[in-house]
């Protein structure tokens, strides 16, 4: 049996296990604890950290995995190691990884690729942070370039005192840091592909994100009032990039839109918050692709199923309320998917889809929707 090994028992793998259930591959994951939310979902899991050697040679152990794979980017290089001596596959491979995980070498590799994105430089001083504001304007976005996700990491400064502390943590052996503009965007977008090893490249539609607090609150798929000449520039840059990196999987690409431009923010080479749409609202969702891809089996149709797909995260909450939720979900047209995760302020737990034909609409049954799963009824 065609088996997959997944780095990583978060929400991500949770939802490669229905697609892998499907297509008749077993589904073996590192869980940090038997309380990951891909615990109960996966067909075989293993409990240790990435960096656990011990952990990892279980996983990668007879019956051997077709490949592995991971579900999110803090991976130290022995899994890969570990790998080759076990002679499994990584997908995508230690090179995609560091692009994925370290901004200040993606924003390098972007920058050699001459791909447009927002003016930046590495800072270790507060002169340096001084000279970038002089010359970018009086106010810039600090980011540290490994470990940050859903706003962690990133800080609007004004001058450098404001970035002393961290200036000083990254002196220590800290995360290295950099400053981006802070750029005067339209909205944000995001565009998805899959590559296989053989090279094929297939992309979903370019969608909307709409982000609150530094949080993805929901996807507009396709991105409303969209013309076909950005669709086809933000395919175009997601797959010069899938080609230069060698990218083995789903790659996500975080734009801003700029006027009529668009400028790259982030990279995920794997599945990502702005595909889950895809899940109903797709012909091959995003971790039925990635399974695919990494297989090097042929790719599936991306197209999309609905004029509008709308998915709205369930940030934040109660676990109690969470579990008695759906005998209040009254739209028999919404798709609720909860993660199994421990619950604090604004952290994902859950997302509604919700598909129809007016993007009004959609968006306000979505929200709705996970309203009421997040409060229980009471909204």
């Amino acid at each position: 049996m065609t088996r997959v090994a997944v780095v990583g028992g978060g929400q991500l793998a949770r939802m490669l296990a229905p697609a892998a259930t499907a297509m008749g591959v077993t589904l073996r994951v590192l869980i940090e604890s038997g309380r990951a939310s891909a615990a109960l979902a996966a067909h075989e899991t293993v409990v240790g950290l990435p960096g656990d050697a011990d952990a990892v040679r279980q996983l990668l152990a007879d019956p051997r995995p077709d490949v592995l794979t991971w579900e999110h980017e803090h991976i130290p290089s022995t899994v890969f190691d570990l790998a080759a001596e076990w002679r499994v596959p990584t997908r995508p491979g230690r090179e995609a990884l560091l692009f994925a995980r370290d901004k200040i070498a993606m924003r390098e590799r972007l920058g050699h690729m001459g791909l447009p994105m927002p003016a930046w430089r590495a800072v270790e001083t507060e002169d340096d942070v001084e000279a970038f504001l002089s010359v970018h304007g009086s106010v810039g976005v600090l980011k540290r370039a490994r470990g940050g996700y859903d706003g962690k990491g990133v800080r609007i400064v004004r001058s450098p005192a404001q970035a002393d502390d961290w200036l000083s943590a990254a002196a220590a052996g800290g995360p290295a840091l950099l400053i981006e503009d802070r750029v005067a965007y339209t909205r944000e977008l995001a565009i998805q592909v899959a590559r296989r090893p053989s090279g094929e490249i297939r992309a979903w539609p370019l969608v909307e994100s709409v982000q609150r607090d530094g949080v993805c609150a929901e996807v507009i798929a396709p991105a409303p009032g969209l013309s076909p000449t950005v669709q086809a520039e933000a395919e175009s840059i997601a797959r010069r990039i899938a080609d230069t990196v060698d990218v083995t999987g789903v790659l996500a690409v975080e734009l801003f839109e700029v006027g009529g431009r668009l400028l790259v923010n982030e990279l995920a080479m794997r599945p990502h918050n702005c595909g889950h749409w895809s899940i109903e609202g797709s012909v091959t969702s995003q971790f039925e692709q990635h399974l695919r891809a990494v297989l090097d089996w042929p790719l599936g149709d991306t197209a999309a199923l609905a004029p509008v797909t709308v998915m709205a995260n369930v940030l934040g909450g109660s676990r109690t309320v969470l579990e008695s939720a759906w005998p209040h979900v009254i739209d028999p047209g919404a798709k609720v998917h909860l993660y199994g995760k421990g619950v604090r302020p604004g952290r994902k737990v859950g997302h509604v889809t919700v598909m129809g034909q007016q993007v009004d609409d959609v968006r306000g049954r979505a929200a709705q929707t996970a309203a009421v799963v997040r409060d229980g009824g009471q909204s």
